[in-house]
């Protein structure tokens, strides 16, 4: 588990350490050892309540929140939390970018597409399914991606 004190929000653009003086956890997800193995340097963390805690505190109540990463080599993906994801992911890894590439982790942010999501929300309320959750994916071996929240509201 990550904590990170947080900065004080300016205007609709929040980032994960938004709230001053409080500590917002992330969650980590164990990665299965063949894709640690493959990608060392791969960090996943559920940023899903993060985003809520951030939302909840907007000046807007229904709009378009955007979640993107801080750092070049991650990305924010909506997904369901379970274990299937990595093995679909370990499929895709092994046809599309084999393990010789010295630039592996770079390739796969640009095949796995945009680097952040738009999520609808109503009465500060994310629109989400109901098993699914905000995924922070980092590339680079950081424990702390960092990301930013961008509201579009009325």
């Amino acid at each position: 588990m990550v904590s990170a004190t947080a900065l004080p929000a300016i205007r609709n653009h929040y980032s994960w350490r938004a709230r001053a003086g409080v500590l917002n956890p992330m969650t980590s997800i164990e990665i299965p050892y063949s894709i640690a193995a493959a990608l060392p340097t791969l960090s996943v963390l559920d940023i899903t309540n993060d985003v809520k805690r951030a939302l909840a505190g907007c000046d807007y109540e229904s709009g378009i929140a955007l979640v993107s990463p801080r750092e070049e080599r991650a990305l924010v993906r909506l997904n369901e939390r379970e274990s299937g994801i990595f093995e679909d992911f370990e499929t895709l890894l092994e046809r599309l970018v084999p393990c010789e590439r010295a630039e592996r982790e770079a390739l796969l942010t640009v095949l796995l597409g945009p680097r952040g999501e738009q999520i609808p929300f109503f009465s500060h309320c994310l629109q989400l399914g109901e098993w699914q959750r905000i995924l922070l994916v980092a590339f680079d071996g950081s424990c702390d991606p960092g990301w930013q929240l961008t509201v579009i509201g009325a």
